[in-house]
């Protein structure tokens, strides 16, 4: 095995969406990877404190989390390469469309097909990064993600997963295994 020291590798690392207003009411949104769910109704973003998202959120106290797909692959790029600290029209640049959630203040990304309305629940500014939780107030899905009996279907997504060791995108395929299924016969 090759030693790499004290590096952030791990695969897949996420593609998640963060969608929050700006203080004139437009809307601002910046692709993360360090995050996820970290409790059955949290999530953790994991940022740095200068993004304008991190001020946004400051200020309004909500944000949407939503999971890109394939078909957005270059706006969901662009919008984690592009600043909103200096590119004011950055939103508008992609041609995506957003309307106002009903739940907290923050754009629901009408392109993204799964998303998560979140309120803030907790800042946690340490030595080691900014840590933004959020309670998970409801779940969004497209019609077209779902299965035959109504619920989310992944394989459905068109997700794509980051990896931070070749600044690579990777779509996420079909379904290989069943949770608590695939390994059971081991138990016996």
């Amino acid at each position: 095995m090759k030693d790499f020291g004290a590096k952030p590798f791990l695969f897949p690392m996420p593609t998640y969406m963060i969608g929050t207003y700006n203080e004139d009411n437009s809307v601002d949104v910046m692709m993360m990877a360090w995050g996820g769910i970290c409790a059955e109704d949290m999530v953790a973003l994991n940022l740095e404190t200068e993004h304008k998202t991190v001020a946004n959120i400051k200020a309004r106290g909500a944000f949407t989390l939503a999971v890109p797909s394939v078909e957005t692959l270059k706006a969901s790029d662009f919008f984690g390469i592009a600043s909103a600290n200096k590119i004011s029209d950055k939103f508008e640049r992609t041609g995506l469309h957003a309307e106002k959630s009903s739940r907290i203040d923050a754009p629901i990304i009408k392109e993204y097909p799964l998303t998560l309305e979140c309120s803030v629940e907790k800042i946690e500014d340490e030595p080691y990064g900014l840590r933004i939780l959020g309670r998970i107030i409801n779940v969004l899905a497209d019609e077209k993600i779902l299965d035959e009996k109504g619920n989310i279907d992944a394989g459905k997504l068109g997700a794509f997963a980051f990896d931070q060791m070749r600044n690579g995108y990777y779509a996420i395929g079909g379904k290989i295994g069943q949770a608590w299924k695939s390994g059971a016969e081991l138990l016996k």
